[in-house]
């Protein structure tokens, strides 16, 4: 079994050790050592990076039956002996991490109740999921406030295993998932763990912890959670983003709300204007069309492709025209690749528009459905609207008089 120097001090980043196995895993080289300071992937915590001797370390992987320590190296490591450096960075950022966890997860118990079923230690971010929903707005900022005390009493962090007469003395946030080799991180008068990651000294050095979202999971609640330099981090890009803002709008942060409310209510007035604008323009463009349609029989047809619109706004004049009688409307979108078609008919015109638009797209491709006064269809090249609007033409001609 390897010796797993994480657990008797987290602040170790540098050691010696010898290789006990060699072997090949996805391709690339790895070793197991006789002792280890890499803390393997585990318990929602991320594996450590580093060297062994000038040889990157990429991952890093526990055999849970033998207790060897699995290392997935950059390229083969000759030597027998080596020197190992963890990436120190990366270490104390998933023990600033996982200790504000434990320290988050107690605040939630304490607040309400919640226990923390699942913890993932993330890249940028961490998520705790808890066993009730929803939480309201008060409750997880008063987590959070008690968290936070928590770190700013500087409350001593110890880490140790526990033997069995000493199991059944720890009050446990929740019961240990093993039976052997129970180890406790405690944070002093606050929190019981059962837990095998690595852990700052003392809850000050966990730094702020701020919970930056909250999603609903069924019966259960994820939080979105950052501590210490990830927490900074956040701070110093948002704060980037409020003072670019306030720049733009010259004003300060203190009115911003104000201000974005009244800009929000003066675009939806403009949206409202916009809108009715465009179905007076809609009603003027329906009048202008009508007045140089097509006659087939006793109907007057529309036949048109648009590229210079959006294809709901081709759909809004369809429904225009189709408000004057004995109007049958052949309307196309061409876009930058594919078309779309808006056949319909005025309610006393006798034909289907749907079965109309099934003989259209088997002829130039694509498909579509709708209504036997209303259809519309897409999928075809875009090149091969116009025809599609000829040929509508010609089957409408062809069933002039009679249901198509």
């Amino acid at each position: 079994m390897t010796v797993k120097l994480y657990y008797e001090d987290a602040y170790l980043t540098e050691f010696e050790a010898r290789v006990v196995r060699r072997l090949e895993l996805d391709g690339r080289p790895a070793v197991m050592l006789d002792r280890t300071a890499f803390y393997p992937t585990g318990g929602g915590q991320p594996h450590d990076i580093g060297w062994l001797n000038d040889v990157p370390v990429l991952d890093v992987l526990l055999d849970e039956t033998s207790g060897e320590v699995l290392h997935l190296l950059a390229g083969p490591l000759t030597e027998e002996h080596v020197t190992g450096r963890l990436n120190w960075e990366r270490r104390h950022d998933h023990m600033q991490q996982h200790t504000g966890q434990h320290i988050l997860s107690e605040a939630f118990m304490r607040v309400n109740g919640a226990q923390t079923v699942s913890f993932h230690l993330g890249e940028d971010a961490s998520t705790i999921d808890l066993d009730r929903a929803p939480i309201p707005a008060e409750e997880l900022r008063a987590a959070e406030d008690l968290a936070n005390r928590i770190v700013f009493e500087d409350r001593p962090v110890t880490a140790r295993f526990l033997t069995p007469a000493e199991v059944a003395q720890v009050p446990f946030r929740k019961p240990p998932a093993v039976s052997e080799n129970i180890r406790l991180v405690e944070v002093a008068g606050f929190d019981w763990s059962a837990c095998g990651g690595t852990h700052c000294r003392s809850t000050g050095e966990v730094g702020l912890i701020h919970i930056a979202g909250v999603e609903r999971r069924g019966a259960e609640t994820r939080v979105t959670f950052l501590c210490g330099r990830r927490a900074l981090q956040d701070y110093r890009r948002k704060e980037g983003v409020l003072q670019e803002v306030c720049a733009f709008l010259t004003t300060g942060w203190q009115v911003l709300p104000e201000i974005v409310r009244k800009m929000d209510e003066e675009r939806r007035a403009a949206q409202r204007q916009l809108q009715k604008a465009r179905e007076e323009l809609a009603g003027l463009e329906a009048l202008a069309l009508l007045a140089g349609a097509e006659q087939v029989g006793t109907w007057r047809v529309v036949r048109k492709v648009f590229a210079d619109r959006e294809p709901a706004a081709v759909k809004q004049l369809a429904g225009r025209l189709l408000e004057h009688a004995g109007v049958v409307v052949l309307l196309g979108w061409q876009g930058p690749d594919k078309g779309q078609l808006f056949l319909g008919r005025s309610a006393d015109v006798p034909a289907d528009m749907q079965a109309l638009l099934r003989q259209v797209c088997g002829k130039v491709g694509g498909g579509g459905g709708g209504r036997p006064d209303f259809a519309q269809g897409g999928g075809m090249p875009a090149d091969r609207v116009a025809e599609a609007l000829e040929l509508a033409m010609t089957f409408l001609a062809g069933g002039a008089g009679s249901s198509l």
